[in-house]
């Protein structure tokens, strides 16, 4: 993209770190055709949604808009081949492109020659003159180098490894799992074609596993992770590692000896092998002899798989049938995500040999990475250089983002890999000589520190309660200072880590920082919570241009000596001048606003409906705060209420003013500033019958704002009131903000602004009551509070664990909380080694100042009773129970639930087979159960803005009917995340999710199952397998196979997401009756009919548990039950459902409403078949065998109808349309987003109003639809 220079610059790092041992792929992605497409697919519409802001939209749509052209590639021993490739991409592209395809994949160390020029691997193609569409490229063998060497036998040793899983359970390389292709045997598009579209039904085997079926107690763990065919991986090699000859002799070097590898193939050869400047080849030397002289025949070849091939038949026919199957597998299935994913369970897997493995342990990993110039990243430099990139157009923008996420998650790699070593013991503090939690470390340019609180830092705020959540907050600031993105203003690369029962804080470091004290460097801010406050000019201009869009206040402290200090942050927020000049902010964990309910104040009175709740209580720590999307919501619900407010006192006045003149008409005096405005569109508009009234308060607020002397004194008075009873800073206009520090111990405000301070109470007294009031009263289920509290229990009971007694106290410690078995016993780890020298030193090396072996003596009784009063204290609530078992019961919770969220909160890996939680004779885990513990990370997360704001018009306009406009719009976001993440990523997800949904409504079926296809992998990979948007993707793929006609694999699909809800949430949840609906038409549709009745009847009794009985959900479900009824000519049940259904119609709806007409429609027909039923049966009594029995209609659904169906209950409509049709839809769309914006403002809907989301039409080929968000019953 443009910018040839910082292009080239950046391109040269990230050639660098394409090989990075993070396994980051190169540029944007690494499935090198996917990753390319994204960029050759490129269309920029310049349509006004693309960023309304920015002119010069037109010149940023040529700078995409390059077309892609062809190119021959012509490589030593196959034939030339043809390439397409798009002028923005770097020759380096072609490179991996070729490391990648099938026939090339063993060659790494080449150039590539166009008339024999060598091209520059970091110049783009379009700046290579002559090169153009049908220029032949020669693929040159290079000789090697000792990095060339490496990096050729580590990408041998990845394409051995490229189908075997063990990275992905280990947690390395960003490698993660995916199961998809076993539900779907391969991949969709191809099985697609070869079944026949035909309405001929195939024989299909639809029993579901028993397990799944409704009422099924068994929750099997193995089906989590099934055998994956592929992963018997073919042996190529039973050895290849480093030789103990390493590294050669000088005189050998000067022979060109590079490295030696040791190989032993599947026939038992063992053979020497040495790297050389010009390829490799056989040496004499054996295990015990160095004689690296050529072997005869010595085979030397340029590439190690060519010399294998030549040394071992095995080999050669494995390693050919390896990479076809490597090629044959779906991109999304190996392409590196951007942070790694853990999973918490594993099969038993061999340890094998893998010399590359080795090396990184011990060498390229600790520290430095080998082949990067300049050895250690300075990653303070470039995360802010990153940030320093121009961003005044859209591919400057995208260079911008890209390289920002680029170092980010190297970043967030590499501070993993380091806090893990510094708990590990690896790595030495820089203060050596304190006590071990005061300890500080510093490695690969990264700082770490405990969340301990070290010199009573945090003592009035709960200590080292405090000091834990501390790191969190303080993310959250750092991740919402980047998120406004102010120029001139730097934060820290900033990773909070929890690994083993500690919580490490990784970050960057500011230049100069560690020569200096801290006293000196802090010019804004206090370093002792508010005693000595300073400021600086310079930080509060910048913080100014924060405090609008993060609701802060500018405000005074006083300090020490009794002098006014000026504020824009809370004043533990530290501003640092680096020694690079550039202004440093740190320390962000009071961003937002403190959450009274949980921060009794003395003498501070809370409204009445907190403290009918119950609030405040007291909290272990002082650092609760709002979350951000709450101060959002509630400065949303001031808006309306001013809206409001302002616009009924605007009334009354030209009301009044009305009786008095009569002659002005409507009141619309120029002067009045009232003048019908006519903006109905406005936003707020919506909410009010009394349209108009809002826009003349809008249009009023912004004359007045704009301090235009037009407006009378009357007028002004008005917005006054309501910006006064709203609690605005401003009384010209809306403007709420909060001042970080109320209710901040330690901190004095001057008297001047006593009166500031009191509203600023009033605000956090309303925003404490609006959450309670307001926010919450949304679903609150109490099962997280057990895992949340024996989570809290167990990081601390796992501190202080030596590394040797791990996996026995953590399987002591699941023992005690989930197995029934009575008195499980701690095995100490005597057992395989028992040592005579006990060393008196090693006790201060132990980050606990507990005795170690604490954790043996816990017993069952003993965690249940910190698990409570954790609950107790923590979230104030009871559990009124004995033990865990009780509680399962009570509050109806899985064990296996439960071991999932605990695995998953502290990181530990479990081995897969099926544990008995409720024996009473053996203990359920062992410490061989215990695979691995792994980091659970927590860092920033940085957005794509530019693809986002496409996403979001495309969703709009979709949302308004135009499904073309929107589709294009989504196309684009796709284009452009693409960019900016690479091919795997969260958003990206979402994005082709709702591009299937799309492709689905406006009837293109393939082509949303490829999507959606690629959404499920995306899902699972970026996610986890079992994670609950993977289970919704994996619907949304059975609807689109069904409707491809690929039956049995979307019942595969339906029966893998039920088994998922059943482990991860249970039988019980609202979201279960939505999947056995589909499950249950599916069937239906493939005349399982008492299948069918199964699920569609469980599905009835849990949408009338969690909907009430009389709900519109529950009607549709008795209309479903009722067609499977009538398929099986029961009309006695078909009746009495569809009855009920018909009552609830009746009732919601009224007599004349489409859906109670249609239901008493189908009684009638209904009513006809059981009449003509009983007629045929009373001929057959009467008459016996020679009766003349009329035939019946039988109906077995036809596809299109279940298809129907499945469209309803997933909310999904089509709707045929005229062009009268489109002006009703508009109109439709628009009282929809009315009810949105009221159901918003806290204004119940009646009944009668859910009408809207029910109406279907017949599924026609739609020329437009309304995907509805909910399912739309």
């Amino acid at each position: 993209f443009g910018n040839a220079e910082g292009g080239q610059m950046q391109a040269g790092l990230w050639e660098l770190f394409g090989k990075h041992p993070s396994g980051m792929a190169l540029m944007n992605g690494s499935g090198p055709h996917e990753s390319l497409k994204g960029e050759k697919e490129a269309r920029q519409n310049g349509h006004e949604e693309a960023d309304p802001g920015e002119d010069g939209n037109d010149q940023e749509v040529i700078v995409i808009q390059d077309t892609g052209f062809t190119v021959k590639i012509c490589a030593p021993g196959i034939e030339p081949f043809s390439l397409q490739v798009s002028p923005q991409e770097m020759v380096q592209e072609i490179h991996q492109v070729l490391m990648d395809r099938e026939d090339t994949c063993h060659r790494t160390c080449f150039s590539l020659q166009l008339d024999g020029n060598v091209l520059d691997n970091f110049a783009e193609l379009k700046t290579i003159e002559g090169l153009q569409e049908g220029s032949l490229l020669k693929v040159v063998e290079e000789p090697y180098t000792v990095r060339e060497a490496r990096i050729h036998v580590r990408h041998i040793r990845d394409l051995l490894k490229s189908l075997d899983p063990s990275d992905a359970f280990n947690g390395v390389d960003c490698n993660s799992l995916s199961f998809l292709s076993v539900f779907t045997e391969g991949d969709l598009g191809d099985s697609g074609k070869r079944k026949k579209k035909g309405t001929e039904m195939e024989q299909i085997d639809c029993t579901p596993p028993e397990h799944i079926l409704p009422g099924s107690k068994e929750r099997p763990l193995c089906a989590l992770q099934p055998q994956n065919r592929d992963w018997k991986p073919l042996q190529c090699l039973k050895v290849l590692t480093m030789s103990g000859w390493n590294p050669p002799p000088g005189n050998r070097k000067m022979h060109g000896d590079l490295m030696y590898l040791y190989v032993i193939t599947v026939e038992d050869r063992h053979v020497s092998i040495t790297a050389s400047t010009r390829g490799f080849y056989l040496n004499q030397s054996t295990a015990y002899n160095f004689n690296p002289k050529p072997a005869n025949p010595s085979f030397l070849s340029h590439s190690l798989v060519e010399l294998l091939n030549q040394i071992s038949p095995t080999f050669k026919k494995n390693f050919s049938a390896l990479q076809k199957k490597r090629v044959q597998r779906h991109p999304f299935e190996r392409i590196a995500t951007p942070f790694q994913v853990y999973s918490w369970t594993a099969p038993q897997a061999e340890h094998a040999m893998d010399c590359v493995r080795a090396e990184d342990a011990y060498t390229s990993r600790l520290g430095y990475e080998e082949h990067i110039p300049g050895q250690t990243r300075d990653w303070n430099e470039e995360l802010q250089t990153t940030r320093e990139l121009p961003r005044k157009n859209l591919p400057e923008r995208l260079l911008r983002e890209r390289a920002i996420f680029k170092v980010h998650s190297d970043f967030t790699a590499a501070a993993t890999r380091g806090a893990m070593a510094v708990i590990d013991g690896n790595v030495m503090a820089i203060n050596p000589s304190e006590e071990t939690k005061m300890q500080m470390f510093i490695w690969n340019n990264i700082f770490f520190s405990l969340g301990f609180d070290v010199r009573d830092h945090y003592k009035d705020f709960g200590g080292d309660v405090a000091a834990y959540v501390a790191p969190t907050n303080d993310l959250n600031g750092v991740r919402t200072y980047n998120a406004v993105d102010v120029e001139g203003l730097y934060t820290l690369g900033t990773v909070v880590v929890d690994y083993r029962g500690y919580r490490v804080t990784a970050q960057s470091i500011i230049p100069g920082i560690l020569e200096r004290e801290q006293e000196q460097s802090v010019i804004y801010g206090s370093i002792d919570f508010g005693k000595t406050v300073v400021s600086h000019p310079k930080y509060l201009e910048l913080l100014e241009k924060t405090s609008r869009p993060l609701k802060i206040q500018k405000h005074k402290v006083l300090n020490d000596k009794n002098e006014e200090v000026e504020l824009c942050s809370s004043v533990e927020c530290k501003g640092i001048i680096g020694n690079d000049g550039r202004h440093y902010i740190l320390d962000l964990l009071r961003t937002f606003p403190p959450d009274l309910n949980f921060l009794p104040v003395e003498g501070e009175e809370m409204p009445e409906e907190c403290k009918k709740m119950g609030f405040p209580k007291q909290h272990r720590h002082k650092l609760c705060c709002l979350r951000q999307e709450l101060v959002d919501a509630f400065v949303e619900h001031r808006y309306l209420l001013f809206m409001k407010l302002a616009a009924l006192q605007l009334m009354q006045q030209k009301a009044n003013k009305q009786e008095s003149s009569g002659a002005l008409e409507n009141g619309a005096s120029p002067e009045n500033g009232t003048a019908d405005s006519e903006k109905s569109e406005s936003e707020d508009g919506k909410i009010d019958d009394n349209v108009t009234g809002l826009d003349q308060v809008k249009e009023l607020a912004e004359t007045i704002a704009s301090d235009d002397g037009t407006v009378d004194p009357k007028s002004r008075e008005v917005i006054r009131n309501a910006c006064k009873a709203v609690g605005s800073i401003s009384d010209t206009s809306f403007d709420i903000r909060f001042n970080p520090d109320i209710f901040s111990p330690g901190v004095r405000f001057p008297e001047s602004s006593k009166e500031e301070v009191q509203d600023q109470k009033q605000l956090l007294k309303d925003a404490a009551a609006f959450l309670l009031s307001c926010q919450i009263p949304g679903l609150v289920r109490n099962q997280g509070l057990a895992v949340v509290s024996s989570r809290k229990a167990r990081a601390r009971s796992l501190r202080g664990v030596e590394l040797s007694g791990l996996s026995a106290a953590i399987s002591h410690f699941l023992n005690c909380f989930l197995s029934s078995f009575p008195n499980p016993i701690a095995h100490l780890p005597a057992d395989e080694l028992v040592s005579k020298k006990k060393n008196k030193k090693r006790k201060n090396r132990n980050l606990g100042n507990a005795d170690n072996t604490a954790w043996a003596s816990m017993t069952p009784q003993e965690l249940w009773k910190n698990i409570c009063s954790e609950a107790k204290n923590y979230f104030d609530f009871s559990l009124e129970c004995e033990n865990a078992d009780q509680a399962a019961e009570v509050y109806n919770l899985q064990k296996i639930t439960l071991l999932r969220e605990i695995s998953l909160k502290t990181g530990v890996q479990i081995l897969l087979k099926e544990y008995n939680f409720d024996s009473r004779h053996k203990p359920t885990f062992t410490e061989e159960d215990i695979l691995n513990i792994f980091p659970v990370v927590k860092h920033v997360n940085p957005k794509a803005s530019d693809a986002f704001h496409f996403f979001q018009s495309g969703q709009a306009k979709v949302q308004q009917g135009f499904l073309k406009e929107g589709c294009e719009l989504i196309n684009e976001a796709l284009n452009l995340f693409n960019n900016v993440y690479g091919a795997m990523h969260v958003e990206i997800c979402a994005c082709l999710r709702l591009l299937a949904r799309l492709n689905y409504i406006m009837g293109d079926y393939s082509e949303a199952l490829s999507n959606q296809q690629k959404a499920v992998l995306m899902s699972e990979r970026v996610l986890g397998i079992e994670h609950p948007n993977t289970i919704q993707e994996y619907m949304h793929l059975a609807l689109y196979c069904f409707a491809n006609s690929q039956l049995s694999t979307a019942l595969n699909l339906l029966y893998r997401a039920r088994y998922l809800m059943l482990l991860v949430f249970g039988e019980d949840h609202p979201e279960m009756a939505l999947l056995d609906n589909n499950i249950g038409l599916v069937l239906h549709g493939v005349m399982e009919y008492d299948l069918s009745l199964r699920f569609l009847e469980n599905a009835l009794a849990i949408s009338s548990k969690y909907h009430g009985s009389k709900s519109l959900k529950v009607a549709l479900s008795h209309h479903l039950v009722a067609r499977v009824y009538e398929s099986k000519a029961e009309f006695r049940s078909a009746l009495q459902h569809e009855k009920e259904g018909y009552t609830i119609y009746k009732n919601q709806l009224g007599e004349h409403h489409e859906k109670t007409k249609e239901s008493s429609e189908y009684l009638k027909y209904l009513t006809q078949q059981a009449v003509a039923l009983q007629r045929t049966m009373n001929e057959i009594y009467k008459n016996g065998s020679n009766a003349n029995i009329m035939p019946l209609k039988f109906t077995a659904p036809s596809m299109a109808s279940v298809l129907e169906q499945l469209n309803i209950i997933n909310g999904i409509l089509f709707i045929p349309l005229s062009q009268k049709d489109l002006e009703n839809l508009k109109a439709e769309v628009q009282r929809r987003q009315q009810l949105q914006e009221s159901i918003k403002s806290g204004e119940q809907l009646e009944p009668e109003d859910k009408a809207v989301e029910e109406k279907e039409a017949e599924p026609s080929m739609p020329s437009a639809a309304l995907p509805l968000t909910q399912s739309s019953a």
